[in-house]
């Protein structure tokens, strides 16, 4: 009688693949959040008239936005080919800057859905800094 049962084998991924997929569904969230922002009463009216919450849309401001949207997309990549020593320090920096910016999104009328996904989108920036913090180690 066999009494041995097959188990799952856990497999160890690099923590450059956890930042990865950490930045995707970061990303993932943040563009989601902007589009459903467009089902809000009054949401497209501002955009045809020329504004976002207080900005005017122009170049200077689109530029802006894309730079900001750019970066955590960048991230991901980056995350995956930066040498161990920068990436660790680019991630943490990243998302630590990326926090307070997440956090004035809610500023001005935010729904629920904002609220909840401002909540998800810090967790996983904190969980990109503590992972990138805790980056294992060897021996020189």
């Amino acid at each position: 009688m066999n009494t041995s049962k097959n188990v799952l084998q856990e497999i160890k991924v690099s923590v450059k693949i956890k930042l990865a997929t950490l930045w995707a569904s970061f990303m993932f969230l943040y563009a989601y959040v902007d589009y459903f922002h467009l089902y809000m009463p009054g949401s497209i009216k501002g955009v045809l008239e020329g504004k976002v919450f207080v900005f005017d849309i122009s170049y200077g401001f689109l530029m802006i936005v894309m730079i900001l949207v750019t970066i955590p997309i960048l991230m991901i990549f980056l995350s995956v080919s930066l040498p161990a020593k920068a990436n660790r320090w680019t991630n943490i920096i990243v998302a630590t800057i990326y926090i307070p910016y997440m956090l004035f999104n809610l500023t001005g009328e935010a729904w629920l859905h904002m609220y909840f996904a401002a909540v998800v989108e810090v967790m996983l920036l904190c969980l990109i800094i503590g992972s990138a913090w805790k980056w294992p180690r060897s021996k020189a």
